[in-house]
């Protein structure tokens, strides 16, 4: 049941062209343009794409896990989906452990695109893949807990509106494009707090810098994850 219903999240997400458009395009078009002109200025010795490629990967794993099942988990709820599927023989934790899947399985396809994409424009990757999948997996399961409690808590149309923000703002100030390093002292200390600043920071590390497990970003994340999915456990409202 699990992996039928993780097959089936997963073609209703790349049927969905709005969805599409916020995880792998927009990624992408900011991969390709940043990289090519000098429009903002980035930190670390080698091309713009080594600074940027980590910061999108970071995206395209919060736009996935956190704002794109965000808002088609609000819709569901909404319309009554998750009503009648938690009325199922599905068992509950079994439907919100396939989205989860979804999620991973589309970050597999969007990770791959973008290294694909910043390969041909000169990236030249460091570091220990396995800190960059623990990166990924502990980003996720913090951003999936966080969209998940947006979605079962607030209206459809509330989260439609609150996760795009979210999205926007953390764009901006999650290091994702624009180093932290341009931020004043008081504000960066903040925003390094912030799981997006944690997983681009954690990512460029070991990517950029081939510096080993970054800690403390790690210990980031897994707060968050933590409080995340702890908070959806327990507030999330199937109606």
């Amino acid at each position: 049941m699990l992996l039928a219903q993780t097959a089936f999240e997963t073609k209703m997400l790349l049927r969905n062209g709005e969805q599409l458009l916020l995880t792998v395009v927009i990624p992408t078009v900011l991969l390709v343009l940043f990289s090519a002109v000098d429009i903002v200025a980035v930190d670390g010795p080698g091309k713009r794409v080594d600074f940027l490629a980590p910061g999108l990967l970071a995206l395209a794993v919060m736009s996935t896990a956190f704002t794109g099942q965000a808002i088609a988990t609000g819709f569901e709820r909404r319309y009554g989906v998750l009503k009648r599927l938690g009325a199922s023989p599905l068992p509950r934790w079994t439907l919100l452990t396939a989205k989860t899947g979804c999620v991973l399985v589309t970050e597999v396809l969007q990770v791959a695109l973008l290294s694909v994409i910043a390969l041909a424009l000169g990236w030249s990757p460091h570091g220990n893949p396995l800190a960059v999948a623990a990166l990924l997996v502990l980003g996720t399961a913090a951003f999936s807990g966080l969209g998940l409690l947006m979605a079962g808590t607030l209206k459809a149309e509330a989260t439609l509106a609150a996760a795009n923000l979210v999205f926007i703002l953390l764009l901006l100030a999650g290091g994702v494009i624009v180093p932290l390093s341009k931020f004043p002292d008081a504000v960066r200390s903040v925003l390094e707090l912030l799981p997006i600043s944690a997983l681009s920071d954690g990512l460029r590390s070991v990517l950029q810098h081939g510096a080993g497990v970054p800690w403390s970003d790690l210990g980031v994340l897994a707060v968050w994850s933590v409080l995340g999915l702890g908070a959806a456990a327990r507030f999330f409202r199937w109606e």
